[in-house]
């Protein structure tokens, strides 16, 4: 006789349903999760797209166009490489514009970087009040690249202002600094070097990793300050002037709004303080040529990438990590 199975009514299920449930109900919250943090991500991802990533690719195409602002996009004309060809062939202002922001970016970004270890070299010691004159070197930082902070560096420059009243005390004549075509530019990178404090406070930090054990061991070795600050404090903080190198040459090159209020938006006097990004607005929003200016944008982001690259390329030869591995 066949034995039939009945079915027991107080289990909830086979086995594999069992086995199966709990897989559906994590896959479940797996997905509710995710889409959580989609909308989390909303506000950002509209906004990379929104003001990013859909505006470069617009100026991409409008590099190919010689589209002027007035133009209705349906008339805009496709050029191809004209403006790109113009640049590099038949204007000389371009590359005037490149050669002050080179000297700019040579001289500025070193001397800042030095100025910001220096002091913080000296902030680096539990000295009274210290955390005060920490504060005060980099309260210039906090004010960036400010309007008000540049039409106060120019009215101190000029030929009444208070660096040639302090000249005057020593019986020196001043000069009109930021009128002068031979010095106009100097005043805009000492302004740069002035504004020093974000990379010292970085070089602080730093310093404050570096450990104390390798400072005795050298002293116990005859090592004096110099000798230590070679063999211990540059290579150990080398990771760091790596970091503050790339972060301010990136920041010399896009210097703008010094040089629009020293020159009233011109690059004046004589277009000493023609930056590049400032002949770039000139073209697009004075002179109209919006599709020269794109692609004069797309050369300088071009640009910095490279000599990015060639700054982390570079980079394992002399920058060393504390875990012994250069990268």
């Amino acid at each position: 006789m066949a034995l039939t199975t009945v079915p027991d009514p107080t289990r909830r299920g086979t086995g594999s349903a069992r086995a199966h449930a709990p897989h559906g109900v994590a896959g479940r919250i797996r997905q509710s999760e995710g889409l959580a943090g989609y909308v989390f991500l909303s506000p950002w991802l509209i906004g990379l797209m929104a003001i990013t990533a859909i505006p470069m690719l617009l100026s991409l195409y409008l590099s190919f166009t010689n589209y002027d602002i007035l133009t209705p996009f349906s008339e805009v004309e496709w050029v191809g490489f004209a403006n790109y060809e113009r640049m590099f062939t038949s204007d000389p202002s371009y590359w005037h514009a490149v050669r002050v922001t080179l000297t700019f970016a040579l001289v500025a970004v070193p001397l800042k970087l030095a100025a910001a270890l220096g002091v913080a070299l000296l902030l680096n010691r539990a000295w009274r009040g210290v955390g005060l004159f920490r504060s005060l070197f980099y309260l210039p930082s906090l004010l960036g690249g400010s309007v008000a902070l540049a039409i106060v560096w120019v009215n101190m420059f000029n030929r009444d202002g208070a660096f040639n009243s302090m000249l005057a005390l020593f019986g020196i004549e001043g000069k009109p600094w930021v009128n002068d075509p031979d010095w106009a530019l100097e005043t805009l990178m000492v302004l740069a070097i002035w504004q020093f404090g974000a990379p010292m406070v970085i070089f602080l930090a730093g310093l404050k990793q570096v450990p104390t054990e390798l400072y005795e061991a050298a002293s116990v070795d005859g090592a004096g300050r110099w000798r230590q600050f070679r063999a211990v404090t540059l290579p150990m903080l080398s990771p760091v002037i790596f970091f503050n190198l790339v972060l301010e040459t990136i920041n010399g090159f896009q210097g703008f709004t010094a040089a629009f209020v020293l020159s009233n938006g011109t690059g004046g006097p004589v277009d000493s303080t023609l930056m590049y990004t400032l002949n770039l607005y000139i073209k697009g929003f004075t002179d109209l040529e919006m599709g020269y200016a794109s692609a004069m944008a797309w050369v300088f982001l071009i640009a910095i990438g490279v000599i990015t690259a060639v700054f982390f390329s570079t980079g394992r030869f002399w920058v060393h990590y504390s875990d012994g591995e250069d990268r």
